[in-house]
């Protein structure tokens, strides 16, 4: 039988509903390159039963989105820069993310979900990076084509012999950017596993994890058929659920 991969979600709202979804790239990823079956984890704040969601999957994906962490959540006051929000889905991925952890269940973080697994375990982000001098423009090109906005656009130094260089190896790799707030504080508990030149951090990993536990700032979701990058995660993610 497949895998099993638990996908979170987040909540739109459209035509008088609120629609609890993932974008299918995330999706295909999972179902074209690891080989799993995903499953969509609707963000029902307290009424998620964590354990029973968890008992019955292999890993968890946790996505990014156009959402940010509500800042108050690592104690910032909200502002115009930090918006738009989802507090449903912080409701729900944060805890998600800690039981995951604590049960070893193996788990990929990517942008929003990176940024989620910092502030899941105490730590603060930046906004609106690209204003801090000496800090490249992370954000994607403002295009109607997706292959433009998702394109390669500057590497990454993953840290030697660390999580992510078991993945890629230890030099450079090129990555896409498509994000404008990033990693502040590092939380306690976690590690870097690599920095862009200007410094950002791109990967984070869990000390002491039972189990794979790894946070990506870019998107490997949107060219896992086709980057060798990209691919390489979403297949070592898989080989992990198997093994």
């Amino acid at each position: 039988m497949k895998p099993l991969v638990l996908v979170t979600s987040d909540v739109v709202q459209t035509g008088g509903y609120n629609w609890h979804g993932a974008i299918d790239t995330y999706l295909k990823a999972v179902s074209d390159v690891t080989g799993a079956q995903p499953v969509i984890l609707p963000d029902l704040t307290s009424k998620t039963d964590f354990d029973s969601v968890l008992s019955r999957v292999d890993g968890v994906l946790v996505t990014g989105s156009k959402s940010n962490v509500f800042p108050q959540i690592y104690g910032q006051s909200p502002t115009e820069k930090h918006e738009p929000y989802d507090h449903d889905r912080d409701e729900t991925t944060l805890p998600l993310i800690r039981n995951a952890i604590a049960r070893g269940t193996p788990l990929l973080a990517v942008c929003r979900g990176h940024q989620e697994l910092n502030v899941a375990y105490g730590g603060t982000l930046h906004t609106e990076i690209q204003e801090n001098q000496g800090i490249m423009d992370h954000r994607a090109a403002v295009h109607s084509d997706q292959d433009v906005r998702y394109k390669i656009a500057h590497t990454i130094n993953p840290v030697k012999d660390g999580l992510l260089a078991r993945i890629l190896g230890n030099a450079p790799v090129a990555i896409n950017s498509l994000h404008r707030q990033a990693i502040d504080r590092l939380a306690d508990g976690l590690s870097i596993e690599a920095t862009a030149d200007d410094g950002t951090i791109e990967a984070i990993s869990v000390d002491g994890a039972r189990a794979f536990a790894l946070g990506v700032q870019w998107h490997p979701e949107y060219w896992a058929a086709s980057d060798p990058v990209s691919k390489k995660i979403f297949e070592y993610f898989g080989s992990i659920m198997r093994s």
